[in-house]
């Protein structure tokens, strides 16, 4: 079968090639992949920053954000049936752990997890994979044009999860959401934010007119362009926000809104900071802050298999309240075959996917 293959730590070496196709066991599900999303993780293994091989393969299948139809089930496998659409999850036990050993793999404290697509196990973008029904997430049909956002959905959705966990230390009632950055998952947040009552504002530097800024007003939320307006100054427009979610990448970010959350505030990071400058921050201020308004800063990453299926939930919420406001977020299908248009060069628009097949 086909697959996009790289070299991991050797940039530039992707290639469509032919590979194995997948053996199944009696107790997994094979899928017929559909569509894969991209995403900066996919475009860092790409320039060779990391990525790891199966054992045995000097090539890694890449892909992480998926959606396809399943094709064959085993005798063995339960729950799902030829012809369901699935989203399979990304992460996979290191079976060591404590986390690990109860089902929390998104919590792993060994280091020995594998990921589809990233680490240590093939990804999904290939005509077909194989995997074990309790990794696999059944998804409507009416959602099918939407659900390859399953998965940086799920990862959102454990951020918020964990939020409203960690606020059951108090009594709270949340109003004000403020989301930092526009790309996909700042937005998809603003989704599920308002989609849970909050008012919402989406700050970034995208002009009022940028696809990204009409996509937070389709879901909801309220735009504010950082050219017009100082971060600092984002409180004065919104009030002091109860919860933020910081999706830059861009760590001057991260400590500018630290110092804007309400008392009681919780602020969770959520993207992943390249680089290593050094800057002056006013350290004691923040400190401060923190402590004497019972603030708290939390970062989150992957997720479990239940943020997907709440995600699936939400998705159908989403679109009952506004149709079509999340297929605004895929701006860029390609042919797979296409694949160089994305890889390598500069990109725009805010979510790229490769379609890889129809749904029938």
């Amino acid at each position: 079968m086909k697959a996009l293959t790289v070299k991991p730590h050797v940039k530039g070496s992707i290639q469509m090639r032919e590979v194995p196709e997948p053996v199944r066991q009696d107790h997994e599900v094979k899928v017929r992949v559909i569509r894969t999303g991209l995403c900066g993780t996919d475009a860092d293994i790409y320039e060779g920053n990391y990525g790891e091989s199966p054992p045995g393969d000097e090539f890694l299948i890449l892909g992480h954000e998926n959606f396809g139809v399943v094709e064959e089930v085993g005798q063995n496998s339960t729950g799902l049936k030829p012809g369901d659409f699935v989203v399979s999850t990304v992460r996979r036990p290191c079976g060591k752990c404590l986390n690990c050993q109860h089902g929390e793999m998104d919590f792993c404290s060994s280091g020995e997890y594998t990921e589809r697509g990233i680490k240590g196990r093939h990804g999904f973008m290939a005509e077909h994979y194989v995997e074990s029904p309790q990794y696999l997430i059944k998804v409507p049909p009416e959602l099918q044009d939407i659900a390859v956002l399953l998965e940086p959905t799920s990862i959102v959705e454990k951020g918020i999860d964990h939020i409203y966990l960690i606020q059951k230390r108090i009594t709270w009632q949340p109003r004000i959401a403020l989301v930092a950055g526009a790309g996909p998952v700042g937005l998809l947040a603003a989704a599920l934010l308002v989609a849970r009552g909050l008012q919402t504002f989406v700050a970034s530097l995208e002009s009022p007119d940028d696809a990204r800024a009409l996509a937070a007003q389709s879901l909801g939320a309220q735009y504010l362009c950082l050219k017009d307006i100082l971060l600092a100054d984002v409180p004065k427009k919104t009030g002091a926000p109860d919860l933020v979610i910081e999706a830059t990448g861009k760590s001057p970010v991260v400590f500018a809104v630290m110092q804007m959350l309400a008392p009681n505030g919780v602020l969770c990071l959520l993207s992943v900071t390249g680089g290593s400058a050094v800057r002056p921050e006013p350290t004691d201020i923040i400190n401060q802050d923190l402590v004497l308004r019972n603030n708290v800063v939390f970062g989150s990453v992957n997720a479990h298999p239940r943020h997907f299926q709440k995600g699936v939930e939400d998705f159908q919420t989403i679109e009952k309240a506004r149709p079509g406001a999340l297929q605004k977020l895929l701006t860029t299908r390609l042919p797979w075959e296409d694949y160089c248009q994305w890889f390598g060069q500069k990109r725009s628009g805010i979510k790229t996917t490769l379609e890889m097949g129809d749904g029938a």
